[in-house]
């Protein structure tokens, strides 16, 4: 469950994106990776939608990469914590394990609401006890050169080095559903 920056937003193919490079790491394992990311979705719209997602793929592990739009918009950092939270429990009562991708706003956002933003992804994953990737955009962030002429959305160049940092956090994960 993302937004544009899962949803390969601004790439010439879609199998250039970090999802569906995942999907080419772990078809060998036989595992379907599924991406129900939409641009520009928030995490009360993720929160919307996560219902019927569950029930129609049944998923072992839900990926949340959510929160950025929020922070865009200025969403309260309470307001966020509920609705990620949320799904948490609900991915969690359909029977997945929780991957948390967190998010950091740009400066100019200022101090304190970014300082707060940020602590949702990690008080989440200490108190729901679920993985965590501090920070999705971690290395690519702020580097023109991994960046689409937005400056925020990742390029082409960026996808392998996302895919990578959130397999190393998803590989403990896929233990528990590797089949022989």
């Amino acid at each position: 469950m993302g937004d544009s920056l899962s949803a390969g937003y601004g790439l010439s193919d879609s199998g250039q994106g970090w999802v569906a490079l995942l999907q080419q790491r772990l078809q060998p394992r036989n595992i379907t990776v599924v991406n129900a990311s939409i641009p520009g979705d928030t995490s009360g719209g993720g929160l919307a939608r996560l219902p019927a997602a569950l029930a129609a793929h049944h998923p072992r592990i839900v990926i949340l990469e959510l929160g950025a739009n929020d922070g865009l918009r200025g969403l309260p950092p309470a307001a966020l914590k509920a609705n990620l939270g949320a799904m948490i429990d609900q991915a969690r009562s359909a029977g997945a394990q929780v991957l948390l991708l967190g998010m950091k706003l740009p400066p100019n956002y200022g101090g304190r609401y970014a300082e707060a933003f940020e602590r949702v992804y990690q008080e989440l994953a200490e108190e729901k006890q679920v993985r965590l990737l501090p920070f999705f955009l971690d290395g690519v962030a702020g580097d023109e050169h991994l960046l689409q002429s937005d400056g925020l959305h990742p390029n082409a160049e960026a996808q392998p080095l996302l895919m990578k940092s959130v397999f190393e956090k998803l590989e403990p994960l896929l233990v528990s559903i590797d089949r022989p």
